[in-house]
């Protein structure tokens, strides 16, 4: 039985906060409201821009316009200062060999391929868009297990949203711990295999399949 690898993107493959930070901001200081600090933005997200921008706008602002404003402005700057994690690149090359590989994102579907495109070129990626509800909802599991022609697959997250989309889809989840919620939040949402660094993937990644796959 061939099993996919799902990977979530912010947090997981690529560090994204510092781009999201300044979207955020730019909307926020052309209407004269007080900025995000970068460590609020990272509690902000994961959730999706809607969501994001909900929390970061004062209380009674136009969320719709706000939301309409920071997509034009970070579909244009997305890859500023992103970069994949430190070893991201090595440890999905090495996946490869074994695995077939997707990525599936809250972030808009525009950018997630932009980005993908650019630096993860040749996996299959997909974002948030009209028909395909967000994670945690498991549609987009589902979707990308489709591409791949896989009726298994270990989903790979940073975030509580993660573990409860892998488990809503059925699968094995791996918990990174270089993103954006830290051990105890991820553990408290469900979350059992943890992986620190990106060349300890692989390893995790085959324990998930033994237990979370063979072992059901």
């Amino acid at each position: 039985m061939e099993i996919g690898i799902l990977f979530d993107l912010d947090g997981t493959l690529l560090d994204t906060l510092e781009d999201l930070a300044d979207g955020v901001n730019h909307v926020l200081k052309e209407r004269g409201w007080e900025a995000r600090s970068v460590e609020e933005v990272r509690r902000f997200v994961g959730n999706g821009v809607r969501r994001l921008m909900e929390q970061a706008v004062p209380e009674g602002a136009d969320v719709e316009e706000a939301l309409a404003a920071f997509q034009s402005y970070y579909a244009a700057h997305c890859r500023i200062k992103t970069r994949p994690y430190e070893g991201i690149p090595e440890a999905l090359k090495e996946l490869s060999r074994t695995y077939p590989m997707a990525i599936v994102s809250n972030k808009p579907d525009i950018p997630v391929k932009q980005l993908c495109g650019q630096l993860f070129p040749g996996i299959f990626a997909l974002g948030e868009r009209e028909g395909c509800p967000r994670k945690p909802a498991p549609d987009m599991v589902y979707r990308a297990m489709e591409v791949l022609g896989v009726e298994k697959c270990v989903y790979v997250g940073d975030s509580d949203v993660d573990v409860v989309t892998a488990k809503n889809a059925g699968a094995p989840c791996v918990s990174v711990l270089w993103g954006f919620r830290n051990r105890e939040e991820i553990a408290a949402a469900g979350g059992k295999i943890f992986c620190q660094t990106p060349d300890q993937l692989p390893l995790a990644i085959t324990r998930a399949v033994k237990e979370g796959i063979h072992g059901q």
